[in-house]
């Protein structure tokens, strides 16, 4: 039986009719039509359906969106400010990070919650970060250099110097 249920995400109110039990990823992509996170496998093990709760990255495939209420929910499409790439995002295409796409929305939401707790990640850090993430591709040392390069990025934004 479908609820009100209230539920905060790229910083807007949304009060959406579903069950409690419905997984976050099916309201985040058939009710407010955000396309950042994809159904992939459906068991928490792709990466592919990730968004950030609060600071966090996790998958929405089978979280239950009464889960999430309180918290703030981000998606790929909430890291932009306006109309402007979040340097992960910019990173990420000038590195050329993505070959078919698939996996990016988790590699991207990974590193932000990476990047959010520690500005200067080692290589080895990053690739423990995005562990949980499934690329077929093998842009793996494309999305390590572009994460790299979005710390970068963020450094000069902070006005801090990177080592």
């Amino acid at each position: 039986m479908a609820n009100e249920i209230v539920i905060t995400v790229n910083g807007r109110t949304h009060h959406v009719a579903a069950s409690p039990d419905t997984p976050l990823l099916y309201v985040l992509r058939n009710e407010l039509g955000l396309n950042g996170p994809q159904f992939g496998c459906g068991l928490e093990q792709c990466g592919v359906c990730m968004v950030l709760l609060g600071a966090k990255a996790v998958q929405s495939c089978k979280l239950a969106v009464s889960e999430t209420t309180g918290a703030a929910i981000t998606t790929l499409e909430g890291l932009m400010a306006g109309q402007e790439l979040h340097p992960l995002q910019r990173a990420f295409l000038e590195e050329q990070a993505a070959q078919c796409g698939f996996c990016t929305n988790g590699m991207i939401i990974a590193a932000a919650a990476l990047l959010a707790k520690n500005r200067h990640p080692t290589d080895q850090q990053i690739r423990e970060a995005l562990e949980g993430n499934l690329c077929r591709c093998g842009a793996h040392v494309r999305v390590l250099r572009a994460v790299k390069r979005a710390a970068d990025l963020l450094a000069e934004e902070w006005g801090e110097s990177h080592d």
